[in-house]
């Protein structure tokens, strides 16, 4: 297995965006100590009461600068809202920066309110991520300068004064649970993977049917499939749940829409879920209907909290069944303290990591 440190950079209280950013280089630093493989983060917009990451290149750029070993980037960067020509010099830049340690996260955005203050459309996001694929390539391609013409990217004759180190280009993520995106992402080499919000029970098909498709397009190497939630451990199993399940039954406040006048907490839950309803994604609608409640996420597992030795034991078990291979966990949400946040990935990266480095779980 692989394991990130995955962070949405969630705002503190009591903390100023500088401050926060400082406590994230701590945290990366450390993670990167511990040898973990990946340092990774959001890119969300116009929400300052939740995260406060819009700006994933300065993230990889201030990473590059305090690790040595881990890979990092963006997960990932919302496609429609770049310059296509910008986006690509940019990319190149940081994988010279990083000396060939730079991950490329590319997605449509799902966030409506990232849009209409860029002055762009949310229903034309999807094929303008499609079609970027073939962009870069185009981009770091052997002829230069370099032309494309395609339905939302065209550049007419360019040349990057900086190529990436990774040739062709910096291995590619596009985290997606759907299918025909699945069917693009294994014809074209691409990781993926799925949020904590995505049942387990139902991402494991589709993913099983991605690693078909990936073999019938004749890839020799595995691909990477992550899974993406909250992760939290302590000395003991007491100390793990007594210190974080309440932070983890508030970590995700962020994501409901504003109050409207009056309006009750629940009632923000209703209208959130009501669109993975109208989406036909009832799964993944009862997690968010539950999201909040703490006994439901230690039931079900959605986080994984507890001792090194119980949360090893739910990662081999969940990874297996879940169909993933690489870890994306979230260890400083809500408004933990920094003490318990540094102490929870220690021991991750000490116990938990060494565990079950060598487990393939497909």
């Amino acid at each position: 297995m692989k394991f990130a440190y995955f962070s949405h950079v969630w705002r503190k209280e009591n903390m100023t965006p500088h401050e926060r950013y400082e406590l994230l280089w701590r945290e990366l630093e450390l993670a990167d100590d511990l040898k973990f493989d990946y340092g990774f983060c959001v890119e969300h917009h116009f929400s300052p009461g939740e995260s406060w990451m819009s700006a994933p290149s300065l993230f990889t750029a201030a990473a590059a600068m305090r690790t040595k070993h881990m890979k990092v980037g963006p997960m990932g960067y919302v496609v429609p809202l770049y310059n296509s020509l910008r986006l690509a010099e940019e990319i190149a830049v940081l994988d010279q920066m990083l000396d060939g340690r730079f991950e490329i996260g590319l997605v449509p955005g799902i966030n409506q309110r990232y849009f209409g203050p860029f002055g762009l459309d949310y229903d034309d996001r999807k094929t303008p991520t499609l079609e970027y694929i073939e962009y870069l390539r185009a981009a770091y391609g052997e002829t230069q300068p370099f032309s494309f013409e395609g339905q939302h990217h065209v550049t007419k004759s360019a040349t990057l004064s900086v190529q990436p180190v990774q040739r062709p280009h910096p291995p590619i993520w596009m985290q997606s649970r759907d299918p025909d995106t699945l069917e693009f992402c294994a014809k074209n080499g691409l990781n993926t993977g799925y949020f904590v919000v995505y049942p387990r029970k139902d991402a494991a098909p589709r993913y099983r049917k991605f690693l078909e498709d990936w073999k019938k397009a004749g890839w020799t190497h595995k691909p990477n499939i992550a899974y993406s939630t909250l992760v939290y451990v302590d000395e003991t199993d007491k100390k793990a749940i007594d210190t974080a399940l309440k932070h983890a039954a508030r970590a995700y406040e962020g994501f409901l829409p504003s109050a409207l006048p009056d309006e009750s907490f629940e009632s923000r839950v209703k209208r959130y879920t009501k669109k993975f309803k109208e989406r036909g994604e009832d799964g993944a609608a009862v997690i968010m209907a539950n999201i909040f409640n703490p006994e439901y996420l230690m039931d079900n597992d959605l986080v994984f909290i507890g001792s090194p030795k119980t949360v090893t034991k739910k990662l081999r078990k969940y990874a297996k069944e879940g169909v993933f291979n690489t870890f994306m966990g979230e260890f400083n949400f809500a408004e933990l303290e920094e003490i318990d946040v540094m102490r929870s990935v220690k021991l991750f990266g000490e116990e938990v990591v060494p565990a079950l480095r060598d487990f393939e779980p497909y």
